[in-house]
């Protein structure tokens, strides 16, 4: 989040009348004068952030990037090595993970994950991230703990390959309470348009291989939030031998260059990120209306927290696949003959892999993605 200006709130304009008569600027009691810092806006706090992360965005630069930090837009050449490129854009933010960051006081990758929320949404159609902008709003800006969040945000950007390139900061009091913030960020990529994923070469007998999360990622934390309170959890107690915190705050894992590398190498039929609905609801977002996919329940190992989620909140199987990730951060769908070479590229980019079912036929009564 680079701040090119400090956003702040509109202040009702005050005008001082004597007599029916307007008072003149010099007329007016100072002791009466408000300044923006009165209303809550530091502008001097802003401009002392923004030279504290201009490094950290500087960091991420990409030879694409045109220009320096501050102005009002920002520039990027899109890579010469493309001949017929389609930009592929989007946005996302980390929801109510971030009310277990106010809590533990952990802000430094709060960050990743907005990354990684955004970049392999798009990566999901083949598309390489080129560059990232962000958006943080809170009531009262610390220096501090703005810096921890775009270190964060800057490390995002080195895993992904992409320019933190330009951002914003609202400092908006009355809006937010003093200690919070919100997230939001916007990232741009590219892909040949001859290579664009989007499940259209999806057929019967596909293998799905799925990639694991590092956690719940950034999905569910409202249910998550709920069940912690409901069963008193400390955050520093430990499941399994690792804490809450742990595992609640590891940052949503970047799968931008070991997908990027297997697309070199394997044509990859479909490509989708587990987020909000889980595994059961974001596969037949790639699916023809005549197609299923079936996975297999033993075929992968479930980190311990989902076991321990299902359990506190009394829900089905079927609740649980459609809440959370369950262990399975990224989709890859492929010709059976490619089954080894995609699981032996990935794995030698430190994924762990599982094959976890297959694509069939479907009946149109059938749901389109089942666990079996």
């Amino acid at each position: 989040m680079i701040v090119n200006s400090v956003k702040i709130n509109i202040i009702r304009k005050v005008s001082i009348f004597s007599e029916g008569k307007k008072l003149s600027q010099n007329s007016i009691n100072k002791k009466n004068s408000i300044s923006y810092k009165d209303a809550g806006v530091d502008i001097k706090a802003g401009d002392e952030l923004i030279s504290k992360i201009k490094p950290l965005a500087k960091e991420t630069n990409r030879k694409e990037v045109l220009g320096g930090l501050g102005g009002f837009g920002s520039l990027f050449e899109i890579p010469k090595k493309y001949k017929n490129p389609i930009l592929v854009s989007g946005t996302d933010g980390v929801g109510t993970k971030l009310k277990l960051a106010f809590d533990l006081n952990i802000h430094n990758t709060i960050g990743q994950d907005l990354v990684a929320m955004c970049v392999n949404d798009i990566l999901v159609q083949g598309a390489e991230p080129l560059f990232f902008l962000d958006y943080f709003a809170c009531g009262k800006l610390n220096i501090s703990k703005a810096t921890d969040v775009i270190k964060g945000i800057s490390e995002g950007c080195k895993l992904a390959g992409c320019s933190l390139v330009g951002g914003e900061t609202a400092e908006m009091p009355g809006m937010y309470s003093k200690d919070e913030y919100d997230l939001a960020g916007f990232c741009v990529g590219a892909v040949e348009r001859e290579n664009i994923i989007d499940g259209s070469n999806i057929s019967e007998g596909d293998l799905i291989i799925g990639i694991a999360s590092s956690g719940p990622h950034s999905n569910g934390y409202s249910l998550i939030r709920k069940i912690l309170e409901k069963e008193k959890i400390n955050l520093n107690d430990e499941i399994n031998g690792e804490t809450f915190a742990n595992i609640l705050m590891k940052p949503t894992r970047i799968y931008v260059n070991s997908i990027l590398n297997l697309i070199e190498k394997v044509n990859i039929h479909g490509l989708v990120h587990i987020t909000g609905g889980g595994l059961i609801e974001n596969i037949p977002r790639i699916l023809q209306e005549n197609q299923k996919a079936t996975l297999k329940k033993e075929s992968w190992s479930m980190p311990v927290i989902f076991d321990w989620l299902k359990e506190k909140a009394n829900i089905s199987d079927e609740e649980l696949y459609k809440t959370f990730n369950c262990g399975i951060g990224m989709v890859v769908i492929i010709d059976p003959k490619d089954k080894q070479k995609t699981k032996e590229i990935l794995s030698s980019n430190d994924e762990i892999v599982y094959t976890l079912g297959e694509i069939s036929n479907r009946n149109l009564n059938e749901p389109q993605s089942k666990v079996i």
